[in-house]
């Protein structure tokens, strides 16, 4: 094409066009081949190569893509359009190089929604600190459960080009509605997005290093608002996600719908006497209140992801899924490993891995959903404070066991806060350091306790990531000898 300046707003614009791709990865890969797909020329450009980005690479080289490992800070000459993946931060030197050349720059979500064509699937969109892969499941459960054709997307591991290109050797799959999960990241670099519904589940200090501060992490995450045709969904006890909604430009007639875990006022989702209601879809939300599910088919119960379970059934119920649907699909849900997941119980001792919680909000919601905890904590703190944790845990301690190399940071926010909770801190920092905290927590516990892994840090000091270390925590818990009776493992439902 030559003349005009493409606007790329037609899927026919990309034939022939020089498209840069910032990454590989898991959205870098399936963003390339789209491109290809589409006529596309593409270049890869990716940092410093190790034995999987080499192995991508020669995927994509093999369908004739460029990918230039090594070099990411140098646009390719004659680049049209930049399509990111979620990782690369704002002030990456290929974004100035392009801003400097007139090159616009859109993430691999922005790309998937302009390419979705006419009649595409609407998105049911989810953000948050924390809680978002569960809920956008949650979300999955309950549609399917309503008879729907859709699919959990997005920054939950899935690839949007998945469903919005199809297989390009088969028909493109028929669905009715994504249960969409997106990331600060994501919707940085996603100005065109627009939901039939959102939410934002919570708001914590995270990712600070990449956003530059709170109010810009704040603001891209507000981004899943803009445009909402039917709801936008926030949390009545986190004040800054109603603020995003007051903020957002949405269409005509679109609602603001909290959830609680309290009862709910008008337009709002809550729980009145262990059962999960709906006060915004109905008839007379003055004066009436729909049961959804009971808070035990919420797996687990932990108020968070009850949360949680209440922000999914908004999504669906705005969809205009039925009340039955929403008990049957949370009914039918199953969490992902190291996600408040019970590993075991040895005398009396019940042993949870929440290794997930990676950030101070996280195992804040972890620590309170038990009585009497032995904590075991610590890793990559990433600049975090953890005074207010430590204050707030503090009535349910039993003892805490820190390991990793921020750990001293967690040690010094006890003393202050929790002076009377025993502390033991693991120096050695290899991998066989898991055990050793397992076998102190055991030590320290009493029967009807919960031996808690909720770590509140990042897990790359010690482990290969939060997987690596829930694995190693459950294979310690299981190698425990039962000291009276049998031990007997529990897994998570």
């Amino acid at each position: 094409m030559t003349g005009a300046r493409r606007t790329f707003e037609d899927p026919a614009e990309f034939k022939d066009a020089h498209v840069t791709v910032a990454g590989l990865g898991v959205s870098g890969v399936p963003a390339a081949k789209a491109l290809h797909q589409l006529g596309a020329r593409v270049t890869v450009v990716n940092g410093p190569a190790g034995d999987r980005q080499q192995a991508e690479a020669a995927e994509l080289e093999a369908l004739g893509i460029a990918v230039r490992l090594g070099d990411a800070d140098t646009l390719p000459a004659g680049t049209e359009l930049v399509v990111t993946t979620p990782g690369w931060k704002p002030s990456s030197p290929l974004f100035a190089a392009a801003e400097a050349a007139d090159v616009r720059v859109w993430g691999d979500v922005e790309l998937a929604w302009r390419l979705r064509g006419p009649g595409a699937a609407p998105w049911l969109a989810i953000t948050g600190t924390n809680g978002k892969t569960t809920a956008t499941r949650m979300l999955a459960a309950i549609l399917t459960a309503a008879g729907l054709r859709t699919a959990a997307v997005g920054n939950i591991g899935v690839s949007l080009f998945d469903v919005v290109l199809g297989d390009p050797e088969g028909p493109r799959p028929p669905y009715d509605v994504l249960a969409v999960e997106l990331s600060s990241y994501q919707l940085h670099w996603a100005p065109s997005v627009r939901p039939h519904s959102a939410v934002v589940l919570n708001l914590a200090p995270d990712h600070l290093d990449w956003h530059g501060s709170m109010a810009a992490y704040a603001a891209d995450k507000g981004r899943i608002y803009q445009g909402n045709q039917v709801a936008c969904v926030y949390n009545t006890a986190d004040p800054e996600t109603e603020r995003l909604v007051r903020e957002a430009d949405v269409e005509e007639g679109c609602r603001a719908i909290g959830f609680t875990l309290e009862a709910p006022r008008p337009s709002e989702f809550g729980v009145v006497d262990g059962i999960l209601v709906d006060r915004a879809f109905v008839e007379d939300r003055q004066h009436q209140a729909q049961e959804l599910a009971e808070v035990a088919d919420v797996r687990p119960p932990a108020p968070h992801n009850v949360a949680n379970a209440l922000a999914a059934a908004a999504l669906a119920r705005a969809y205009g899924v039925e009340p039955a649907a929403v008990r049957e699909g949370l009914r039918a849900f199953r969490p992902d490993a190291h996600r408040i997941e019970e590993v075991a119980v040895v005398d009396d001792v019940t042993y949870v891995d929440d290794s997930k919680a990676t950030n101070t909000h996280a195992a804040e919601a972890s620590l309170v959903a038990y009585p009497s905890v032995v904590w075991l904590a610590g890793g990559l703190a990433k600049g975090a404070e953890f005074d207010e944790l430590a204050a707030k845990a503090a009535p349910r301690l039993r003892a805490a066991v820190l390991f990793g190399a921020d750990r001293a940071v967690i040690r010094e926010a006890l003393a202050r806060h929790a002076p009377q909770v025993p502390v033991v801190e693991l120096e050695r920092t290899d991998t066989g350091a898991m055990s050793a905290a397992v076998g102190t927590a055991r030590d320290l516990a009493q029967p009807g306790d919960t031996v808690l892994l909720a770590p509140a840090c990042a897990s790359m000091d010690m482990f290969t990531n939060y997987n690596q270390r829930g694995d190693m925590f459950a294979e310690a818990v299981r190698a425990l000898p039962a000291r009276t009776g049998q031990a007997g493992d529990q897994g998570a439902d």
